[in-house]
């Protein structure tokens, strides 16, 4: 694209870089001091259409360093503005804000430039192929996406489209909870659907189980493939089978749904695949002792939570991570009174993956992250975003 489509690309940037222009010539005529800041200058639409096409805070923001009135400063704005060729007039109101109008040849470059670029019209190359992972949705495969869910899916999704158009190369991640307590009780649950499908009368779903009859569908699958089979098994052998089953076809109903939305991942990461349970590795533990290595881990006691019942309270040695290096209250646990990891821990170990894999800029609110900024080399910054995790490289 010439250089006369790409100044019409942005016009207000354009007429941005014109106003700082003709600060440096004031600059130059000693009626703005040297150095002075122009960050703070902005070009935006006025409020009322009724004053020009774009309206600029130049005097506003510049007035006080300069030691002049806003509304002196902008007047002499203005008048150097008005011998420029984009500009067909240039109007002082109020205190000091300058309403420019923008000659109707400005327009028609734009126009023109918008055609010549096509899809491409306004596209930044701010992201240069750099790598991001956008993590997003990642509801738990316990039961189909609610509303909330939906609306995650379409953040996260906007967020990565606008990511690629600005030249990142995007990964479009979800991280399926399929680890857990929560697992296993689905499993339980779709057990239970399994007998009603055998044609059992199950009666009423017991307390602290999911009732939904979207695990109908699942207990008639299990029916169809193992027939009476599991029945005879010991809750340990067939626990693992229905909680594999049921999460595959949960997840199956989810990527139908997030299709309807038009959003596709390109990584469904399991949480399972961390622990040892897979049979292969122990992501956690490795993550821990990487930590452990950098001082992170160590094992230690808290103390009492403030208000907990004292039966409810167990003072023992365990594995902690030091959160308060990072303006947490306490130190948070990693593992449980029965050696079992805690959220947190599989939380921290799931991120670890993505540095091995090159991510190594992260926006996310939780303390897990922030620990990375200090134990990893490259330094992560963190913002939250709603229903998602981001990292770059």
């Amino acid at each position: 694209m010439s250089e006369i489509h790409k100044e019409f690309i942005d016009i207000f940037e354009t007429v941005r870089a014109r106003i700082e222009a003709v600060n440096n010539d004031l600059i130059a005529a000693g009626l703005l001091p040297a150095g002075i800041d122009q960050s703070r200058v902005l070009v935006e639409p006025p409020r009322d259409v009724g004053h020009g096409d774009l309206a600029t805070n130049a005097a506003m923001v510049l007035a006080k360093d300069a030691k002049r009135k806003p509304r002196e400063l902008a007047e002499a704005i203005a008048e150097r503005l008005r011998r420029d060729d984009w500009v067909q007039s240039v109007e002082v109101a109020g205190p000091g804000f300058i309403n420019l109008t923008l000659k109707p040849q400005v327009w028609r470059e734009a126009l023109r430039a918008a055609i010549v670029a096509g899809p491409d019209f306004g596209k930044p190359n701010n992201g240069q192929g750099r790598k991001v992972n956008v993590e997003y949705v990642s509801a738990n495969p316990t039961g189909p996406m609610h509303v909330g869910h939906c609306r995650g899916a379409v953040f996260g999704d906007a967020l990565a489209n606008l990511l690629e158009f600005a030249g990142f190369a995007v990964t479009r991640e979800y991280y399926i909870n399929d680890a857990g307590a929560q697992v296993d009780l689905l499993a339980r649950s779709a057990f239970l659907r399994y007998r009603e499908a055998l044609g059992e009368d199950i009666g009423s779903i017991p307390e602290g189980l999911y009732p939904g009859d979207y695990l109908k569908p699942v207990g008639e699958a299990l029916a169809r493939e193992f027939g009476r089979s599991l029945l005879a098994q010991p809750e340990q052998e067939w626990l693992p089978v229905v909680r594999a089953k049921a999460i595959d076809m949960m997840m199956a109903a989810i990527r139908d749904d997030l299709a309807a939305l038009n959003v596709r991942h390109a990584i469904f990461f399991s949480e399972r695949s961390l622990s040892a349970g897979n049979g292969t590795c122990d992501g956690v533990a490795d993550a821990i002792a990487w930590l452990r290595a950098r001082d992170l881990v160590y094992e230690g006691r808290l103390p009492q939570p403030k208000g907990a019942p004292s039966e409810d309270w167990e003072d023992r040695e365990q594995t902690l991570f030091r959160s308060t290096e990072f303006g947490d209250d306490i130190d948070r646990p990693l593992k449980k009174s029965d050696g079992s990891y805690t959220y947190f821990a599989a939380d921290i170990a799931y991120h670890k993956t993505k540095l091995d894999r090159g991510f190594h800029d992260a926006n996310d609110p939780t303390p897990g992250i922030s620990l990375m900024h200090r134990a990893w080399p490259h330094g992560w910054t963190g913002t939250a975003i709603p229903h998602g995790t981001v990292f770059s490289r």
